[in-house]
């Protein structure tokens, strides 16, 4: 039975291919979110590509599985899948392969809790930090202002999402700059990139040998404030939005001659100051419907020996 093995090595090339391709590409910067879509799409291919090994590997291992996957199928079209042949390496397979998504489930599961806990930890010492005062409600405001002599600005997800911002932000902050700071932290807000952010994260952190998905999770948190910086700039302008972002970020060193961990923020600067010419409207569709029909390809590799007995 070869298709599984076809399946693991078109995985296999995907993994390695796809990555090495979008970093010599130059169209990501201009269109990240564009650029998130079809890193979702090549991640989806590599997983949908161990998911039908997995079943057909399992299929033809066992007769009960068999049973349950060709169960509405043709006797052709069953015996094009030669069930039964090979079977040691079939099950070998199919129960590492299980095994990998157990993992891949349990990762994912304790980035979702860690994030939780972060979270309520950063709710209760914002209570601490800014109690409520008489008569106020709970909740009811969306911006929350903490005293504190260091500029910063973040967004709090949860069932009631808060932007803070410290009081020596708003010192630095003129005019609609605290504005293109809200409208970036909403981006993130509304395109949900948290959950792109703890499945990259999950995934890297749960199989750190597998290249892709190293790539995947370094790529999202880039990708993620380029979209939401664009956001921003669409709603008040570039230059405010650079403004925002140097006011915020002056004193953390990030704009000296020594790399730190936030040296993607001159690029982000860069970036807004001197936006590069956007694709035309048809070659985005084209990348989203190309990427799209990505994860679809491995579907069409599994059902090849079923296709060919009904033609």
């Amino acid at each position: 039975m070869m298709v599984p093995a076809a399946l693991l090595l078109l995985g296999a090339l995907t993994a390695v291919l796809a990555p090495r391709l979008l970093a010599r590409a130059d169209w990501p910067d201009r269109e990240p979110v564009v650029a998130l879509w079809v890193w979702q799409c090549v991640v989806a291919a590599v997983l949908v590509c161990c998911t039908l090994s997995m079943t057909l590997s399992a299929a033809a291992a066992w007769a009960a599985v068999r049973g349950h996957v060709f169960a509405s199928a043709p006797h052709g079209v069953v015996d094009a899948y030669a069930p039964g042949t090979g079977s040691p390496w079939a099950a070998t397979t199919a129960v590492t392969l299980a095994c990998g998504g157990v993992w891949s489930a349990a990762m994912l599961v304790r980035e979702v809790v860690r994030a939780r806990t972060r979270r309520r930890q950063s709710r209760a010492e914002l209570r601490v930090r800014a109690p409520q005062l008489p008569g106020e409600e709970p909740g009811s405001d969306r911006l929350v202002v903490l005293e504190g002599e260091r500029p910063d600005a973040w967004w709090l997800p949860g069932a009631t999402p808060r932007l803070v911002v410290t009081t020596a932000a708003l010192r630095r902050l003129k005019g609609r700059q605290l504005d293109a700071v809200l409208a970036h932290e909403q981006g993130h807000a509304r395109a949900r990139h948290d959950w792109l952010l703890h499945s990259s994260a999950a995934l890297a952190n749960g199989f750190p040998q597998v290249p892709v998905f190293a790539a995947f999770r370094d790529e999202m948190h880039r990708l993620v404030e380029l979209a939401a910086d664009d956001m921003a700039s669409r709603r008040h302008g570039r230059l405010t939005t650079a403004l925002a972002l140097v006011e915020l970020n002056e004193d953390r060193g990030v704009f000296g001659p020594c790399p730190t961990p936030g040296a993607h923020v001159p690029q982000r600067v860069d970036r807004l100051l001197t936006p590069p010419d956007r694709l035309p409207a048809a070659q985005r569709l084209r990348l989203t419907a190309t990427a799209a029909l990505v994860p679809v390809i491995p579907v069409l590799v599994a059902f090849v020996p079923g296709l060919r007995t009904l033609g």
